[in-house]
């Protein structure tokens, strides 16, 4: 299915601890495409409600640049629900949902940020969702999760998490069968293939990383997290457009345009043969690109 047309545009996506003051205030300068207020793993229980208060400036800071703002809920309802109560305001783009269980987990979900957007005066289906599924219960649900709900813009396997709990490790060996069902399944709903298959906390090794992203760039990832500033400008260059490729997108696209005008259904096109398919993925490029 083609990508739905109001998807963001996203790239990168960097973790920041909501109450790190020093990270929030930096956020903004790294370039990523978003800005994620972490509520979940970063912030110790004692301090939830610190990290929920804290929402609406960090906000404010870690969005001057352009960048979108998600916040990322947990996982238990008692602590998802206030934590959804203080996320849906004005400027945040979407909540990270972890630990998905399934379609309905979705759907409850959406109805308790429907009634928020209400109170909030916020139009209907303005916060979306960026899902996460970390554990071997929901990996049949894949295709179901990512198409439960409109709010549904990106989904991905987390990979600590279900590493964890499959008992092995985060290895792109180990990753590769899950990550690609879930590119399967976001391309099958219209949403964005969220992850990668390169190391997520390795800081040591951008080479090692950059040859990730582009395994994974061809693969069909659309976008990814992270936790480290480091790795920002190295996912935007991979899972980017540069100015080459959509300028061979468009000469690729004109070849074959010409070729149908003349009663062709293929065409010749810099050593190789083009159809329909490869032309498709080249006008998607250039929707990307723009």
């Amino acid at each position: 299915m083609p990508p739905r047309a109001d998807l963001p545009t996203w790239r990168s996506l960097m973790f920041v601890p909501v109450t790190k003051e020093s990270f929030v205030a930096k956020a903004h300068t790294r370039g990523a495409d978003a800005i994620i207020l972490d509520l979940e793993d970063s912030i110790a229980m004692a301090e939830k409600e610190t990290a929920r208060r804290a929402i609406p400036a960090a906000m404010r800071t870690v969005s001057q640049a352009g960048a979108d703002v998600v916040v990322r809920i947990n996982r238990p309802l008692e602590l998802a629900v206030p934590d959804i109560e203080a996320a849906v305001i004005a400027g945040v783009r979407a909540l990270m949902v972890p630990k998905i269980m399934g379609p309905e987990h979705v759907r409850l979900l959406s109805e308790v940020v429907a009634e928020r957007e209400r109170v909030q005066g916020l139009a209907p289906g303005s916060v979306g969702f960026v899902g996460l599924v970390e554990t071997p219960e929901a990996l049949p649900a894949l295709g179901a999760i990512a198409a439960a709900n409109p709010r549904m813009l990106a989904l991905g396997v987390g990979a600590e998490d279900l590493s964890t709990e499959l008992g092995g490790s985060p290895t792109p060996d180990a990753l590769y069968v899950y990550a690609m069902q879930s590119v399967a399944a976001a391309r099958a709903a219209g949403i964005l293939p969220l992850g990668s298959l390169a190391r997520f906390a390795d800081f040591s090794d951008l080479a090692g990383y950059r040859e990730g992203l582009k395994r994974s760039r061809a693969l069909g990832f659309a976008c990814t997290a992270c936790i480290h500033p480091s790795h920002v400008p190295v996912i935007n260059e991979e899972y980017g457009v540069s100015a080459a490729d959509a300028d061979r997108a468009r000469r690729l696209i004109a070849a074959y345009d010409a070729a149908i005008a003349a009663g062709q259904g293929a065409a010749a096109f810099e050593g190789g043969m083009i159809d329909l398919p490869v032309v498709e993925r080249a006008r998607r490029l250039l929707a990307r690109a723009r």
